[in-house]
């Protein structure tokens, strides 16, 4: 087997941990491997965190985008991998040291280095940064798209509005539906609107932190959102909120033109995020929706927004 790389693509989730644990078993016993599968363990764990502080942080709104988290994810990578050759934490080389290389791990356990290796990182997995009650996976938009749409074209010719902005809000909301709201047992909160539960709410509930902005400034709650079985609810809800609430009156009589929904739905307050409308028209014109809809015409041979 090929001996790890620490300059290899890195991708910072549990897989990769399991990655590397299969590596350090299958891999050649040598010093030098182990210490290349340190190391990479090392970029990964400096990457988590990044991962990690970046999720905490408040982000750069003005400038915020999809396709800039995407560049800057990359960017955290390489700055991972970078620092992990310039010994970085020193965790690569601690790891190293403490097995020893194979003969003596060997003489002492009964176990080659890669074996111990392997248990290394399974003690070390729960440093990894735990998962927040938000599901976070990797975003394929066009899946995304693909199953929300029906819900949506129901939904929006119930309200005589464009199926396309309704997409557009769930797709903001969820980051084109890779970070959606978890229960306590780890299923699908299904909101796909992130519509909280107040008081006239009776369905299931959960807590999520939530940025809102106030006086022009952003700050992080924990606030209560609504729970469905399924994302058909999901939408079910989100067009009764529309329909029934006085403020978005305005964003249902836009009828088809999804610039001006999105735009009546930020006026009537929908989100505090005073650059919601325009997130919102960036996705509409932006070419992610577009690729979406270009092969959902190919999947179904349904008439879909130009």
């Amino acid at each position: 087997m090929k001996p790890i790389d620490p300059s290899a693509s890195l991708a910072a989730d549990v897989q990769s941990l399991a990655g590397l644990k299969r590596a350090a078993r299958d891999a050649q016993t040598s010093p030098d491997t182990l210490k290349k599968v340190a190391s990479q363990f090392e970029a990964l764990f400096m990457h988590m965190m990044l991962k990690s502080m970046r999720e905490a942080s408040f982000g750069d709104d003005l400038f915020g985008s999809e396709q800039g988290n995407f560049y800057r994810d990359m960017y955290d990578q390489q700055l991972s991998m970078t620092l992990a050759k310039k010994q970085g934490l020193g965790l690569a080389n601690v790891l190293v040291r403490q097995l020893g290389g194979d003969r003596l791990t060997a003489a002492v356990t009964g176990e080659s280095g890669k074996d111990q290796l392997a248990l290394t990182l399974d003690r070390l997995r729960p440093l990894a940064p735990a998962q927040s009650q938000v599901q976070r996976a990797a975003t394929d938009p066009t899946a995304f798209v693909q199953k929300i749409w029906p819900h949506a074209e129901r939904a929006a010719h119930g309200l005589g509005v464009a199926p396309e902005a309704i997409v557009a809000v769930a797709a903001l909301e969820t980051g084109w539906g890779g970070a959606v709201m978890q229960r306590p047992d780890g299923r699908s909160a299904n909101n796909l609107f992130g519509i909280k539960a107040d008081a006239n709410w009776n369905g299931a509930r959960v807590s999520a932190n939530t940025r809102e902005f106030e006086n022009g400034a952003a700050v992080t709650r924990r606030e209560t959102f609504r729970a469905y079985d399924s994302v058909t609810d999901s939408v079910d809800d989100f067009a009764r909120l529309l329909k029934n609430n006085p403020r978005y009156r305005e964003a249902v009589a836009a009828g088809p033109d999804a610039q001006a929904f999105v735009e009546s739905l930020a006026r009537g307050g929908y989100a505090t995020d005073p650059a919601y409308a325009r997130k919102l028209r960036s996705i509409l014109g932006g070419d992610t929706l577009r690729t979406a809809f270009s092969e959902l015409k190919i999947s179904n041979g349904r008439p879909i927004p130009a």
